[in-house]
């Protein structure tokens, strides 16, 4: 008979192995702490804020010759040759005073405002490309995955050809490609060859992926579509590829993930993503162990937003079973 206390006996110590884990990331901790003890190198962390987000200035200068006036609580520059006209200045920040005479081109106040340091462009930059190349990715991947089981050779051959020489080939090489000759045929811009670059490259994995995820449902399916009178189009879209779209989340995200990581190497072609911001920061702070592991810490915050993101659709896909 079955014993259910047996199998209690048999589940793991949940918190003996949580304090090992615990231990163990102490221990991580601690060398890590050591090397850097180990390393004769002055730690500068106050350099890196600013090139994240930092306050401008922002300077409003006289339009025209005048005079400062008051006028309940607020500072106007008011026209010598026209009293109605009149330029408001901020109270805040004021580089002049009531009575003061003004030319054009004066400063009559300063305000700070916060502005997106090269870091932070970087991080949009590197958002921009590879979400743009992960729409086209899965656009391109999903149509050369039903191509190989297309019963079309033609097609079948020419998705074949196309994932074989792009996961054959390097994504440097590729973007090299891409840029220097494609990109000059067609007259592409930077960021587009970028993009054209990385959607090929991850579409010939998503690819597979979708082959994969299609070939996982059983063709009984396929058979209960087509005697309920869909058309094999019909029931690859409404009946296959949903099912197969929940098998192949995980590794789509994967996918994606590897994506953004890889998407650092467009900086070959003077796209400024994080990691050229990156580089840019190192030539103007000589801060580089603070530089890399702030840029390292930013993907991995994408990449784990991303992680995050698919999570919750797993559940939510499984819950809807």
């Amino acid at each position: 008979m079955h014993n259910p206390t047996r199998q209690m006996e048999k589940q793991p110590n949940r918190l003996l192995w949580h304090g090992v884990f615990l231990l163990m990331l102490l221990v991580a901790v601690f060398g890590i702490y050591k090397a850097v003890q180990a390393v004769d190198y002055t730690w500068r962390w106050e350099r890196i804020p600013q090139y994240i987000a930092y306050q401008a200035e922002q300077k409003n200068y006289a339009e025209f010759d005048g005079t400062v006036v008051a006028e309940k609580g607020q500072l106007f520059l008011q026209d010598d040759l026209d009293a109605k006209h009149r330029q408001a200045i901020a109270a805040k920040g004021a580089q002049v005073a009531e009575g003061d005479t003004v030319f054009l081109g004066d400063t009559l106040d300063t305000q700070l405002s916060w502005t997106a340091g090269p870091i932070a462009w970087g991080v949009w930059v590197t958002v921009k490309l590879s979400l743009v190349a992960g729409v086209f990715a899965i656009l391109l991947g999903t149509l050369a995955g039903l191509a190989r089981l297309s019963p079309n050779p033609a097609l079948r051959n020419l998705a074949v050809t196309y994932v074989e020489l792009i996961r054959g080939t390097p994504l440097l090489v590729q973007i090299f490609i891409v840029y220097f000759f494609i990109g000059t045929v067609l007259n592409l811009d930077r960021f587009t060859a970028g993009v054209a670059a990385l959607a090929v490259f991850t579409g010939a994995y998503v690819a597979e992926i979708v082959r994969a995820g299609i070939s996982s449902i059983h063709k009984g399916q396929m058979e209960a579509g087509r005697s309920l009178g869909m058309t094999s189009a019909q029931t690859m879209r409404y009946v296959i590829l949903p099912q197969a779209f929940k098998r192949v989340l995980p590794p789509l995200a994967g996918q994606f993930i590897n994506l953004i990581k890889d998407s650092s190497l467009v900086s070959v072609i003077s796209i400024t993503d994080l990691t050229k911001a990156g580089r840019e920061v190192v030539s103007s702070t000589f801060s580089p162990f603070e530089v890399w592991f702030t840029v390292a810490l930013l993907y991995l915050v994408l990449t784990g937003t991303l992680s995050f993101l698919v999570r919750r659709l797993e559940v939510k896909y499984a819950k809807s079973n």
